[in-house]
């Protein structure tokens, strides 16, 4: 069977040839839609994303990591804590924010497995992602550390914790499943 990426690059190609033929023929990169017939332009135009972010009001939050802590930022006024942290509060509309580790306790709320893939994560295998709610209130989206949507369960306890996700080669955080016995 042929993995998403792999089929996803022979839609690719198979694209480009219908978009060649049709400039050949028309002189424009115009190809019908499959679904509705109505007519698309294919820009040959490939574009290559990569973010680069300032991360200084935040660095905090990356130094947190290499020490093995998840950190969120907490308002000094209002107490509203935020993750992914920001600088700036949203209810106060001020700047006055501290760090607050984040308690690896939770419990989760919300999964799915993810098998189609955007482009840029289609070279790995199928992955599970859910939504974990924190001792602090607060609800975190994270990878879980699990293979078989099967053992999850809606209100099971999760840790949050600073993981290497070994794909990427970089420290970020996931949810690990807790199993009671």
């Amino acid at each position: 069977m042929k993995s998403q990426k792999e089929q996803f690059d022979e839609f690719l190609e198979t694209l480009d040839k219908a978009v060649k033929e049709a400039k050949r023929a028309i002189k424009l990169p115009l190809i019908p839609d499959q679904k509705t017939g109505k007519l698309l332009w294919i820009s040959n135009r490939e574009l290559k994303l990569r973010y680069v972010l300032s991360i200084e009001n935040i660095k905090e939050f990356f130094e947190g990591l290499l020490k093995g802590k998840v950190l969120a930022s907490k308002c000094k006024l209002c107490m509203s804590i935020y993750f992914p942290p920001q600088n700036y509060c949203n209810k106060c509309k001020r700047s006055e924010m501290e760090w607050q580790e984040l308690s690896d306790e939770g419990e989760l709320l919300s999964f799915t497995k993810i098998s189609v893939k955007p482009y840029s994560f289609s070279h790995l295998e199928d992955y599970i992602i859910g939504i974990a709610r924190l001792k602090e209130g607060i609800n975190i989206l994270a990878w879980i550390d699990e293979k078989d949507v099967s053992k999850l369960k809606r209100g099971m306890k999760v840790k949050l914790k600073v993981i290497e996700r070994s794909e990427e080669g970089y420290l970020t955080y996931g949810l690990i499943p807790e199993y009671s016995s």
